[in-house]
């Protein structure tokens, strides 16, 4: 099978955001995507930005045009967020993000009627009906197919990295999950999801398809939903290993170590370099430890086993990233990174909220409302920092 991969310009972004649609009183989520969409299906048309519909009927995606730099992507994403709530502060429907809802019910939720999902929930049953997750999909421009794999076996290093950064689904169906990120868990459980396999070019992939499709386990490349996948169609590489970010700078500032990495790595294959690469195993047991302990987890950082606290191993990734965001005018941005690292991360906050209510859930739940609506917009927050 022969899969072309579409002309982008490097490093470029692209960012896909899934929200939940709540009730502004009791914080349950309301089945009010179709609502939304329809309102805004002429208001959006000629927009740089779309808002569509997801899985479950709770959830609206907002995605940004092509930038070429983070922010002229997270621009379109604030501009999408403002259309939205035209429609949706007159129904007191409340907006909100997380890698999970703290107390909502799978059974309660409705499926958008759309055969792709139909599909999807009669071969996955259970499973497929616990798909009450919300992630970000971060796409980066590659100047060339040759670079694609060598790039994904490279970041997947980083993926506990990124994946602690975003944790912020501590709880499940009304329990504390002892868990980060239980989000990155309970995906992998679908067909084609999880950790992309460690395959060395394009060929490879090709064949992977070809495999895939001969065999009925999927129809084309878009049902490939690894942690981190090629996109074909954008010629991007796109991960979509993190958790759902509870505000905008934390999108931000996520997007911007993606196109830092990426760009990072591309120089390097540049200079004839081979990329580094972990052992699989190395790499699904950083999952697993990134998702049980976000920013406190140690991870393998390198082919001798050697194990450094995520926290301080992000760091020294940043300092070495630096340069490069200067140059890819993400600086501010990047800068956001150390305010997650200090501050902790929205599966951290969410805990405290919920200690100080005595476990009430619902509490969580207004907190991450108030955060997505209240907290500072983008210029707000890099206005603290004087790059």
């Amino acid at each position: 099978m022969t899969v072309p991969f579409a002309t982008s310009a490097r490093s470029s972004v692209g960012l896909e955001w899934e929200l939940m649609l709540a009730d502004g009183t009791t914080g349950d989520l309301v089945p009010r995507a179709p609502d939304v969409l329809d309102a805004l299906a002429d208001h959006t048309q000629h927009e740089r930005y779309t808002v569509t519909g997801e899985l479950l009927t709770n959830t609206v995606e907002v995605t940004s045009g092509i930038g070429a730099t983070v922010a002229a992507a997270v621009d379109d994403i604030a501009d999408a967020i403002a259309a939205v709530r035209t429609v949706t502060n007159p129904l007191e429907v409340e907006l909100l993000c997380a890698g999970s809802h703290p107390f909502a019910q799978w059974y309660k939720q409705g499926i958008t009627d759309k055969t792709r999902y139909h599909k999807l929930i009669e071969r996955t049953q259970w499973w497929g009906r616990n798909m009450m997750i919300w992630g970000i999909h971060v796409h980066v421009g590659v100047d060339d197919v040759k670079k694609v794999f060598p790039i994904i076996n490279a970041l997947s290093i980083y993926l506990p990295h990124l994946q602690a950064l975003s944790a912020s689904s501590p709880f499940w169906a009304g329990e504390r999950t002892g868990y980060a990120s239980n989000r990155s868990l309970v995906f992998q459980q679908l067909p084609t999801a999880g950790l992309p396999w460690p395959l060395d070019d394009w060929a490879q992939f090709e064949g992977y398809l070809d495999d895939m499709v001969r065999t009925g386990v999927m129809e084309d490349a878009t049902e490939v939903r690894w942690d981190i996948r090629p996109a074909p169609r954008w010629g991007t590489i796109e991960v979509r290993a993190c958790d759902g970010m509870s505000t905008l700078p934390e999108l931000a500032a996520v997007a911007s170590l993606v196109q830092t990495l990426v760009e990072h790595f591309s120089r390097q294959l540049d200079e004839g370099r081979d990329l580094p690469r972990l052992q699989p195993w190395f790499i699904r047991e950083n999952k697993w430890r990134a998702a049980r302990y976000g920013l406190e987890a140690r991870v393998i950082v390198d082919r001798d086993g050697t194990e450094r606290p995520v926290r301080d191993h992000l760091r020294e990734t940043m300092e070495v990233l630096a340069d490069i965001a200067v140059e890819l005018k993400c600086a501010r941005e990047f800068a956001g990174l150390e305010l997650i690292l200090s501050q902790g991360a929205s599966y951290a906050r969410q805990v405290m909220v919920a200690d100080a209510a005595d476990g009430d859930l619902r509490e969580v739940v207004m907190h991450l409302i108030r955060e997505f609506r209240a907290g500072p917009t983008l210029r707000e927050h890099l206005a603290n920092f004087s790059i």
